[in-house]
């Protein structure tokens, strides 16, 4: 297997061993606010979150619908911590309408994934749920070892 070939194969299973993405978003006037938020993901990459509407980053997304979202390997399992492997995408936010088809489609995966708290959050009226977009990302999984993923393939890597 080639250094390609084997970076896909980590690329694959990376993304499964995570529940929740830290996000980057700004506010209309620029200011930045790291957060994160539980996700579920879709084939094509999609990346849905539901956040309450009284936090930044949901202030922030709804005026500003940039956001840059970053998965990273925990500090006690990297070999080295200046070289920690991570998966970032710059994403497009969109809105998706409560109680529409795709927000209940969405919220049954919500439900499969992280079970009872599901029940108390979804009837919660202040959350919003999130359709992040990817438009590009960066897989990083070591030094000198960084892969690019374009929006024309999401699931592809390609080289360096």
């Amino acid at each position: 297997m080639n250094s390609l070939e084997q970076a896909q194969a980590e690329y694959e299973a990376f993304m499964q061993m995570f529940q929740s993405a830290m996000i980057a978003t700004a506010s209309g006037q620029g200011i930045p606010n790291a957060s994160y938020a539980p996700f579920v993901i879709d084939e094509f990459k999609n990346i849905y979150i539901y956040i309450s509407g009284l936090s930044t980053h949901t202030q922030n997304l709804v005026v500003n619908p940039h956001a840059s979202v970053m998965l990273i390997e925990d500090e006690d399992k990297t070999e080295q911590i200046f070289a920690r492997r991570r998966l970032t995408f710059e994403c497009t936010a969109a809105l998706i309408e409560r109680d529409s088809d795709k927000w209940r489609e969405i919220m049954n995966n919500f439900h499969a994934r992280f079970g009872e708290i599901m029940e108390v959050l979804s009837g919660l009226q202040d959350f919003r749920m999130f359709k992040l977009t990817p438009k590009e990302g960066r897989f990083v999984i070591g030094f000198g070892a960084a892969y690019f993923i374009s929006g024309d393939d999401l699931n592809k890597l390609k080289g360096r």
